[in-house]
């Protein structure tokens, strides 16, 4: 019972340090809010950016075209060595028949066209579609797939693909170096604000040491008063991720830009980064808090 009894006792205490010194409060729940929005964003963005990466690297195949003279048994040989690429994840054979069909379903017009071809004169060739397991790696799997025999062509979407995927990497890059850097500055201007606090009380804290306090007993209404203000500065920006996020995914029809750069469903998005979020600003507050009366406990 006497856990609780402390406990309550220190959220009691906090409570009514916060109102006390509300000014000090205010600047406090200030900054966590200014920052953990600017967090939110960083955050969003870089989610999103993984998503398009995730679906580029399930989406993207390498097409590879083959001679239109080859035999069943080069085809087997082929496979061969598609097996001994590490990079490749899986391959899919389409005969130049099936290829035929395909086109066919997708256009009456073309299908009037290849039915006019018999075999030996159709520009078609068999080919294969090969999944690749790092998408990083695919401009160097390509060119070792060029240098088996009888590849025709290889084709990926190359330029396009490897300035995105360059584009994207360094985006997530910036993105966690943002996220970071703000979590630290935030920890840091908590620690000072809450430092007018605490010094203000060094009194308090004196009377209670010589009193035979334990410097645990000291510290837990500090630490909890800094959770109470890592809440309340989450509830802004909680907010604005959650009826933010909700409007500008409705705007963008859910992509943006192209239908290649899809953004991650709202629901259940919105909630995971909104506890990220109240998570990061609890623990900005009890760390910045435990930081700055650390000084005091010293004997």
């Amino acid at each position: 019972m006497k856990p609780f009894r402390m406990l309550s006792r220190s959220i009691r205490d906090a409570f009514k340090s916060s109102i006390r010194n509300f000014s000090l409060s205010l600047a406090s729940i200030s900054c966590i809010t200014i920052t953990l929005i600017i967090v939110a964003i960083a955050i969003i963005a870089s989610f999103n950016v993984q998503s398009v990466t995730k679906e580029l690297e399930e989406d993207l195949t390498i097409v590879v075209f083959m001679d239109n003279d080859i035999t069943s048994k080069e085809i087997e040989k082929t496979k061969n060595s598609f097996s001994k690429i590490n990079n490749i994840e899986s391959y899919d054979f389409k005969s130049k028949i099936d290829v035929k069909k395909e086109l066919q379903k997708e256009s009456e017009v073309l299908g009037t066209v290849l039915d006019g071809w018999d075999e030996e004169e159709s520009p078609l060739k068999d080919t294969f579609q090969i999944k690749v397991k790092n998408i990083e790696k695919i401009s160097k799997t390509a060119s070792e797939i060029e240098k088996i025999d009888k590849v025709s062509v290889v084709r990926y979407g190359e330029g396009m693909v490897d300035k995105l995927i360059s584009a994207f990497s360094s985006i997530q890059k910036v993105t966690y170096g943002i996220v970071i850097a703000l979590i630290l500055v935030t920890v840091f201007l908590i620690i000072n604000t809450i430092k007018l606090t605490i010094s203000a009380r060094k009194r308090e804290i004196g009377i209670m040491r010589l009193v035979g306090a334990s410097n645990f007993t000291i510290k837990t209404p500090f630490i909890v008063e800094g959770m109470i203000l890592g809440i309340f500065g989450s509830i802004i920006p909680i907010l604005l991720t959650t009826y933010g996020y909700l409007a500008f995914y409705k705007h963008f029809d859910g992509h943006l830009f192209s239908e290649v750069i899809r953004l991650i469903k709202p629901e259940p998005f919105i909630y995971s980064v909104s506890l990220i979020i109240l998570v990061i600003g609890i623990l900005v507050g009890m760390i910045g808090s435990a930081s700055a009366v650390k000084k005091y406990l010293k004997v």
